[in-house]
């Protein structure tokens, strides 16, 4: 490659590397030759030259009781920022998370760690701190303290379902979360978004009905039509479950239900979520690609010593929804 530059083997790397100042022209020589080689740099050599790898391990486990597209949205908006940045990520989806952790640590395999499934109480978290490499959370633990943590405020989004309902004059809502064992295994988030819901419809005079709702169908669809039907005085519903979305047009139709025209439908999920399963509701944003993005920023600047190691940062994305026209003023019900 120096060669068909016409420089030498350290001015290439220089160029390549950004070690040394190397002049536009020497630069766009060099550049040419990797364009025209399909040059790729050598990831072992240059681990040993740097003492970097280039990889970023991400920390995901695909459980039975969460839905696996859901959880995919979050893994590729890690890795497509990764990518962008010139770093391959590594997917861990050991079970036991601490022994991942200190396995892939004390082994120099990743230059840092990203945590997708963070819990209320997550067992990871205390090696995390004390790893030589840094590390960010997709998900609020109960304690961020130390870490870098980026997630939905699934406390505002709660409140901005009820409140938007409320605005178009419902007064009786029902709200479909999570099964029950992904809040009693951590997932603080499906109570943080439930219990911000019901407190702002007891504030507002709403009436919420709140169930667990399952993971996969066809049982979520069973219990959506199953509530439909214990809750008729319903107009509008509310989705933290991306099972439940799915399901839910397959549960109208052969209900001879539309939305908005007989119940509005705000969901919690992402635009790609929603065009991967061709959803018509008006949804909050899970931002997952946004949150894999600042992770990511965030745990590259880490390792490149471009942000100051004592100021870790909780970082929650603002909710908004998506209009996709499935909300409107409630129905006159005879």
């Amino acid at each position: 490659m120096a060669r068909v530059a016409g420089v030498s083997r350290s001015t290439a790397s220089y160029a390549l590397s950004g070690k040394r100042s190397i002049s536009a022209e020497v630069r766009d020589k060099v550049e040419q030759a990797v364009r025209d080689l399909g040059y790729t740099p050598n990831a072992g050599a240059k681990a040993l030259a740097t003492s970097q790898t280039q990889v970023l391990g991400l920390l995901a486990r695909f459980l039975e009781d969460e839905f696996a597209p859901a959880m995919l949205q979050y893994i590729l908006g890690v890795t497509n920022e990764a990518r962008a940045r010139g770093y391959d990520t590594l997917l861990i989806t050991d079970e036991d998370g601490v022994a991942a952790l200190r396995r892939i640590s004390e082994s120099r395999m990743v230059d840092g760690f990203i945590l997708l499934n963070v819990a209320e109480s997550d067992d990871r978290l205390g090696f995390l701190r004390a790893a030589s490499q840094p590390g960010t959370l997709v998900g609020l633990p109960g304690d961020p303290t130390g870490l870098d943590v980026f997630d939905l405020d699934f406390v505002a989004a709660g409140r901005l379902m009820v409140e938007t309902l409320h605005e178009l004059g419902h007064r009786s809502l029902i709200l479909v979360s999570q099964p029950e064992h992904v809040l009693e295994r951590g997932g603080a988030y499906v109570s943080r978004l439930a219990n911000a819901a019901q407190q702002r419809a007891a504030e507002l005079g709403v009436e919420l009905h709140h169930h667990f709702g399952a993971s996969s169908q066809p049982q979520i669809g069973v219990e959506l039509a199953n509530l439909l039907d214990a809750h008729p005085e319903a107009t509008g519903l509310l989705l933290n479950n991306e099972a439940a979305a799915a399901a839910l047009p397959n549960v109208l139709q052969s209900r001879g239900l539309a939305s908005p025209a007989d119940i509005s439908v705000i969901g919690r999920y992402s635009d790609d979520f929603a065009r991967t399963f061709s959803l018509p509701y008006s949804a909050i944003d899970s931002a997952a690609d946004e949150l894999g993005r600042r992770a990511v920023e965030r745990l590259v600047s880490r390792i490149e010593g471009t942000v100051d190691a004592e100021s870790p940062v909780v970082d929650l994305f603002a909710p908004r929804i998506d209009d996709r026209g499935s909300t409107s003023v409630p129905p006159t019900r005879q």
